[in-house]
């Protein structure tokens, strides 16, 4: 689902329309569409009704206001044979929209569903085209899991913004008939010392621990990652995971003739209206107010509320299937639930709670008011039904049924306002093969390498110069500890977390009495992405199925949250259409299949795109959750062997970053030293070989041997003299370059033998570079110099309180 951007001479402030600013809006743009005139408490309504369509076929509808293009507006009419009623025209206004058609992505998004293996599938239970994806973990247990964005919302309103975007992930989590168990958040913000950053920050991760901490689901991990181009654009990308038993997997759909339909949870309010759809589907036009988002207004604890009953209701067999409301409203659910169904759908729409009795047809449709759900009863079923509602004090109404006339009915009083075909609202509309290429500035960028630049002048070389250049990585926004932000989450509620940030991945056990569980990372980069998006595409996969396989999870799927500027764009397109091409041809090679995921387009400010941003989380599987490995050392004497092999790949890395170079070509990948990597990082965890491990990926070597010193205050005595002999590399390469498929361990004594021998007999580069070290206190790099844990843990620490706390 895709979001749309803001214009960056507009102050934030003209975003923040009210709902009766859009509700006056939407009445003036009705306005002359009908004739009919109806009351509602006390307030008068124009009522444009099928039969007046047909009458009125002159009538002019602001369709370009609501988001259509002209020809979308047409094809609307050649579809139902006369102009569209004003509801008629929000419904494909808002389903037809960039966020929830897919329309610009859609046709190459399918690579996700072509390039799969039958292997690929054989613990895929749930694929794409479901709420989320549900993947097979055994023992009967089941797994669902789904990364989503809310970008722009959070960037009017932190806020509200970001605690939404959890709500409707988690919402999703709960329609497959799962129970939540963890969320995640892979954030990306401004340059840390703009003067707008610390507001968003504040919101953003006081609506994600808000919300989040009130659900009781704790957040596992995530990422934190500071650079101007995301200035205007944060990125606010929200995962959340779910478990269930095979049996109690459900699908979304209206079957079954005469089946009742219900509206259930909060009542439905004008926060909200189009906030996700049409608003987020292009940019902002400050000649067009009607474009002004009504971001979304949250109440977890009536979420909280609504998992519980939605459980029980599947627990009980009471509902044919639930379908979560979000982007689009009553919209999305009545179309997509009769869509996915076998029959047709009618619904009073006068039935609908109200927190705001003043709402138009159109806008109770559009309207994305949070905590509610639409659920298909049979007749039998409807006392039990209202009987578990009473007993969790959770409002509904009844709004119709299922039919056999395969047509969605929408009326309001009796009186006739929508009569579509459901497949031409929820799945058949436009579908673009928008222009791409590549490029011309790409050429001159990739050219530009950072060895041997201007910005490479002075490389670190002298003892000091590295110990200096060390804790200046350590101790940069996107290096430094991430604990200011972490702290504010609950990591441990319900008491299955096994590990959380600032471990490789989240770890939740799912079975107590097995300790079967579940790994998750989500990773990206968005330098990399930016000098080659086929590859930086790649390269988030491989990092996400890294950190998974260090903890000692098997990995099994994936999920997307694909972040890029405007479709309209065809350079643009060609980032995007690069980076679906990458990610699905690694996901093959990998045999990871891609369960579901999210797009959001339109993220640029003054013309300007963010780098190409393709956050990938992958979920692995534990027999034991308690045999899990964490990413520091802790026992003494433990040899530190690095696996894998380093070379001269500083583009794009951490370290230009820091000095203000991005050009050259991201580092190599090699998909099958990935694998083989993952599967050695499995067998040696689960045959207790190893008692830590840590990927190398952002900040390289470097980043990776401070991480675990740090991890458990435990120092460390390195010695890089024969690496640096081995892969032709000075010094400063081999701590600073990001080179892949590699990852530091430290084994005990007695393995050091078996580990070695398993290494070797696979073929795969390993090589001792330190011991663990319990009474030095510090990172000890044998004849260069020695950094105290105390001073690098103060500058790891010290960042994010200086600009925020």
């Amino acid at each position: 689902m895709t979001e749309t951007n803001r214009t960056s001479d507009v102050p934030v402030e003209t975003h923040l329309a009210t709902a009766e600013e859009l509700r006056n809006e939407h009445v003036q743009s009705f306005g002359g569409a009908a004739d009919a005139v109806e009351h509602v408490e006390g307030r008068k309504f124009n009522i444009d009704t099928v039969a007046h369509a047909a009458q009125t076929p002159d009538t002019d509808l602001p369709w370009a206001e609501l988001g259509l293009k002209e020809d979308e507006y047409q094809r609307v009419v050649e579809i139902l044979g006369r102009r569209p009623t004003a509801a008629e025209l929000a419904m494909y206004s808002v389903m037809w929209s960039e966020h929830c058609s897919y329309k610009s992505s859609k046709v190459h998004l399918r690579q996700f569903g072509d390039k799969v293996t039958e292997k690929m599938k054989e613990h895929l239970l749930v694929g794409i085209g479901e709420n989320a994806g549900v993947v097979d973990i055994g023992d009967g247990w089941a797994v669902t899991f789904k990364v989503e964005s809310h970008n722009h919302p959070s960037f009017v309103e932190p806020y509200q913004g970001a605690a939404t975007g959890v709500g409707g992930i988690v919402r999703d989590i709960i329609s497959m008939g799962a129970r939540p168990v963890a969320v995640m958040d892979p954030l990306r913000f401004g340059a840390i010392d703009h003067p707008d950053t610390a507001r968003l920050v504040h919101g953003i991760v006081s609506g994600i621990g808000g919300y989040g901490n009130s659900l009781g689901l704790p957040n596992i991990g995530g990422e934190v990652v500071f650079d101007s181009v995301y200035q205007g654009n944060p990125l606010v990308n929200a995962l959340a995971v779910g478990v269930m038993r095979h049996e109690d997997i459900r699908l979304a759909n209206a079957s079954g003739i005469g089946n009742k339909v219900v509206l259930f949870g909060a009542r439905t309010g004008g926060d909200g209206i189009g906030g996700a759809s049409v608003l987020a589907s292009e940019s902002f036009d400050d000649a067009k107010p009607s474009k002004r988002p009504a971001v979304q207004v949250g109440d977890p604890f009536a979420e909280k509320v609504l998992i519980e009953c939605c459980l029980e209701l599947f627990k009980a067999s009471v509902v044919e299937g639930i379908q979560d409301l979000g982007a689009a409203g009553i919209s999305c659910a009545t179309s997509e639930l009769a869509s996915n169904g076998d029959g047709g759908m009618h619904i009073e729409l006068t039935s609908v709670l109200l927190r705001d009795p003043t709402l138009t047809p159109g806008e109770i449709l559009m309207s994305e008011s949070q905590e509610r759900m639409m659920a298909v009863v049979t007749p039998e079923n409807v006392e039990a039904f209202e009987a578990i509602m009473a007993k969790w004090d959770v409002e509904y109404s009844w709004l119709g049924e299922v039919t056999d006339t395969g047509r969605l009915i929408i009326e309001w009083d009796g009186e006739k306002i929508v009569d579509v075909d459901p497949r031409t609202v929820a799945h058949e509309g436009p579908v673009y093969e928008r222009p791409f290429h590549r490029p011309e500035w790409l050429d001159k960028v990739q050219g530009d390498a950072f060895t041997g630049s201007a910005a490479d002048a002075g490389r670190p070389s002298s003892p000091e110069e590295l110990k200096a250049a060390v804790l200046e990585l350590m101790s940069s926004p996107n290096m430094c500890s991430k604990d200011w932000v972490t702290n504010q989450y609950d990591r441990y509620v319900q008491g299955n977390t096994a590990m959380a940030m600032p471990d490789d991945a989240g770890v939740v056990r799912v079975d107590e009495e097995t300790g079967l569980g579940v790994a998750i990372s989500t990773d990206a980069n968005g330098r990399y992405a930016y000098l080659d998006p086929y590859e930086g595409a790649r390269l988030a996969l491989a990092e996400s199925y890294r950190n998974v396989a260090t903890t000692g999870a098997v990995p099994m799927a994936v999920t997307d949250c694909l972040n890029f500027g405007s479709p309209e764009d065809p350079e643009v397109m060609w980032q995007f259409a690069e980076a679906v091409r990458g990610l699905s041809d690694a996901c093959m090679e990998l045999g990871v299949p891609v369960t579901g995921g999210n797009v959001s387009l339109y993220n640029q400010t003054g013309g300007v795109a963010i780098h190409p941003t393709p956050v990938v989380g992958v979920l692995g599987r534990f027999d034991d959750v308690s045999r899990r490995t964490p990413s520091g050392w802790r026992e003494d004497g433990q040899a530190i062997y690095l696996m894998g092999v380093t070379t001269d790949e500083l583009d794009g890395s951490e370290w230009a970053n820091l000095r203000g170079h991005l050009g050259g070509q991201p580092p190599k990948l090699d998909l099958a030293a990935e694998k083989l990597l993952g599967e050695l990082l499995v067998n040696a965890s689960r045959d207790g070989m190893i008692d830590a491990a840590h990927d190398l990926s952002e900040g390289g070597l470097a980043a990776a041997l401070a991480d675990m010193a740090l991890r458990f205050g435990v120092g460390a005595r390195i010695g890089l003299g024969e690496l640096c002999e081995r892969d032709s590399v000075d010094l400063f390469t081999a701590l600073f370059s990001e080179s892949q498929a590699r990852a530091v361990v430290s084994v005990a004594r007695s393995e050091e033998v078996r580990f070695k021998d398993m290494c070797s007999a696979r073929g795969f580069a390993h090589i001792r570079i330190g011991v663990v070290d319990t009474e030095i206190g510090a990172l000890d790099f044998q004849s260069q110099f020695s950094l105290p844990l105390a001073e690098l843990k103060e500058a790891h620490e010290a960042t994010l309180p200086k600009h925020f706390a």
